[in-house]
């Protein structure tokens, strides 16, 4: 099996990813910029986190597969934009087989 393309996304500042709510399929890896984990509280739009270079977000999704529990979004904090890699199950999956086998029990538990 050949190995897959990784898709990237260039964002504009405030640019969703994804909304809460949405069916998880997919997860992101952060190549530069920030994005912000959100959530909407009692009608208010609360940022619960920020995600900057290098780290991962949305993975829960490949592993539950349930709807997504937050949304992400580029963020406006020095509205530079952010550029993400999309992960989607096929290359999470073709990773996970070339991993040690401890690691893919854990997962799986989870």
């Amino acid at each position: 099996m050949p190995e897959t393309i990784l898709q990237r996304q260039t964002l504009q500042a405030g640019n969703r990813v994804f909304k809460e709510g949405e069916e998880g399929h997919l997860a992101y890896i952060v190549q530069s910029g920030e994005v912000e984990i959100f959530k909407d509280i009692d009608g208010v739009e609360t940022v619960l986190g920020r995600i900057g270079q290098g780290g991962i977000f949305g993975e829960i999704a490949l592993i539950d597969s349930q709807p997504k529990m937050t949304g992400a979004r580029a963020s406006a904090r020095g509205s530079k934009g952010s550029t993400i890699i999309v992960v989607n199950r096929a290359t999470f999956e073709q990773k996970l087989n070339k991993t040690d086998p401890f690691i893919r029990g854990l997962l799986n538990i989870l």
